[in-house]
């Protein structure tokens, strides 16, 4: 049995190791901050998309227009691959895809139109044959154009077309009071000869199309064409 003295003498020297020891224990340090990294600066974005894509509803023309002087000064020809849009620049080749049964043929824009809201296009009767729609007279189409378009251009809005010139001068007359720039742009056809009122010269196709919001609420049937 370990005497009583020597129990004590023995919790006095581990009392005093123990006070020794934290006495000269050091805190560990914290440990170091990761490093910080620079986040990766993000790529540019691209550039806008100059390739023009449009669908809609397209229609052709032949004979009533056959040997007429384009917009391009080009005589029109009805067997040619060629076509008539509002706003691309003319001479522009196109690709036109029939969406009803995929066939696709380029064309070149040379003329302007169509003038009814409702059309994105008017092909040659040649174009038309290429994509199989002759019977049909309208097709649904998807146009796209073979490089970028990066012109500068102005474009106007046609408020209305009309065979009378009587009711274009009123239309202008009363245009005239809420906008400004408008004219009568004669347009002749083998049908029949026409009178274009228009509205404006604008520097963007945006502008011509906010205007061209403004001459619906008057209750028009209002288009943007780029001014040649």
């Amino acid at each position: 049995m370990i005497p009583v003295f020597r129990i004590s003498l023995l919790v006095i020297i581990l009392s005093a190791l123990s006070s020794a020891c934290a006495e000269k224990a050091v805190p560990l340090p914290h440990p170091p901050p990761p490093p910080v990294v620079a986040a990766p600066s993000p790529a540019p974005a691209p550039g806008p998309d100059q390739i023009y894509r449009e669908s809609g509803t397209a229609a052709w023309y032949g004979k009533e227009l056959q040997g007429k002087k384009t917009a391009s000064g080009e005589m029109f020809d009805m067997n040619a691959l060629s076509a008539a849009h509002r706003t691309l620049p003319l001479g522009t080749i196109i690709r036109v895809t029939n969406l009803e049964n995929f066939k696709n043929v380029k064309v070149k824009i040379n003329d302007r139109g169509p003038f009814i809201r409702n059309r994105v296009l008017n092909l040659s009767l040649g174009a038309a044959r290429e994509l199989g729609f002759v019977d049909q007279g309208v097709a649904r189409v998807k146009i796209e154009t073979l490089e970028s378009v990066r012109d500068s251009a102005q474009y106007t809005v046609n408020a209305a077309i009309f065979s009378d010139e009587e009711n274009a001068r009123m239309l202008k007359e009363r245009l005239m009071k809420k906008f400004e720039g408008v004219s009568i742009m004669p347009l002749e056809t083998n049908l029949a000869r026409f009178y274009c009122v228009r509205v404006g010269a604008y520097g963007s196709e945006e502008r011509a199309e906010q205007v061209a919001g403004k001459l619906m609420r008057e209750g028009l049937e209002p288009f943007v064409v780029r001014k040649d």
